[in-house]
This record gives structure tokens, C-alpha cells and sequence, in this order.
């Protein structure tokens, strides 16, 4: 019998927290049924088995880096959609390093039951893209790309990996320059 007031959604929720406040290899079975106050057994009533738990948090991740994502470019094309985009999408990851680590798990199409968040992601992106003229397959190449450029910069301004005098984020604002003109030219 599931214990009162434990739900899949505070579940998911006190896993999000434990993944920012200390990492998602740490969000475990085990440490939530401590932060509940029950045994491990209790929580497989509600999720069923740890790799569950850990997709249910990326959905819970990408919907809200996607709600940042997608109120930040509203009304917004070109270079200050670019822009939003990528400030949305960095904020984010800075904020909840935990979470956004869950959202560049791969995840396989028979695990969710509604891939409409995993495909808003991609609209927000193409949507973006679109201002610059791309179709497909430039929209893939080009999706990619940023993908590869936002994460990488994440990944490394998360584990400290810039160390030079100037600062981050001035760095920031000439990479994406430089996107801006990479996706102007791309044709």
C-alpha cells in the first residue's frame, strides 16, 4: 500500500531538488526513501525502478527549461531570439545543474508515455532556426550545432573549466556573435 502523502510527483520533485543540491548520480532509490522517512520497498508503489524515476525527472527538466526557453523567445526572431534562446537555456542549466544533467540522458520512445516535451524542445529550436531562413536538413545540422555549443559551454562553465581573466560571460556574448553569423551565412 503506497504511504499517505507520498505522490509520483513529490517523488520526482525530491529527486529534481537532491540532483541540484548534490549531483544526479546521487539521486538514488535509496535517498529518497531516506528523505521520505521509509524503506526503499515503499517507493516501487509509485515508480518502478530507478531508471523510471530518473526519466520522469528529465520530463519534469526539459518541461521547465522548455517553459524558460519558450517564454524567452516569444515575439523574438533572429539574432534576439538567438539570444533569448540561449540565455534561457544557459540560466537554466546554471540554476539547476542537477536537472540539466537529467535532460541530456537519452531516452528511448517506449519510456514516456506523451513525447510532446521531448518534441517541444525540438519545435522551440526549429521555431528559432526558422527566422534564419533554414529548412531541413539545415534545421538538423543547425540544431545540432547549437546543441553542441550550448552544452559544451554549460558542461564546462558547470565543472569550473574557464580559467582566463576575461570574463565568462563576455565569452558568452561573442560565441553566440558568432552563431548569429554562422546561421545568417549558413546557405
Amino acid at each position: 500500500m503506497a504511504r499517505v502523502g507520498i505522490t509520483v510527483d513529490r517523488l520526482v520533485q525530491a529527486a529534481a531538488e537532491l540532483a541540484d543540491s548534490d549531483g544526479l548520480d546521487k539521486v538514488t532509490v535509496s535517498a529518497l526513501a531516506r528523505r521520505f522517512g521509509v524503506k526503499d520497498a515503499s517507493l516501487y508503489s509509485h515508480i518502478r525502478n530507478l531508471r523510471d524515476l530518473r526519466v520522469r525527472l528529465a520530463l519534469l527538466a526539459s518541461a521547465e527549461m522548455n517553459e524558460a526557453i519558450g517564454t524567452a523567445v516569444a515575439g523574438r526572431s533572429g539574432k534576439d531570439a538567438l539570444v533569448a534562446f540561449a540565455g534561457a537555456y544557459r540560466d537554466y542549466a546554471l540554476a539547476h545543474p542537477g536537472r540539466y544533467a537529467a535532460t541530456q540522458q537519452r531516452i528511448e520512445p517506449e519510456e514516456i508515455e506523451d513525447p510532446a516535451v521531448l518534441l517541444r524542445a525540438v519545435e522551440l529550436t526549429y521555431g528559432m532556426l526558422r527566422g534564419y531562413g533554414l529548412d531541413e536538413p539545415d534545421l538538423t545540422d543547425a540544431g545540432r550545432l547549437l546543441r553542441a555549443t550550448f552544452h559544451g559551454y554549460v558542461h564546462l562553465e558547470l565543472s569550473g573549466g574557464f580559467h582566463a581573466s576575461r570574463p565568462v560571460a563576455a565569452s558568452w556574448a561573442r560565441s553566440l556573435d558568432a552563431l548569429h553569423t554562422t546561421l545568417e551565412s549558413w546557405s
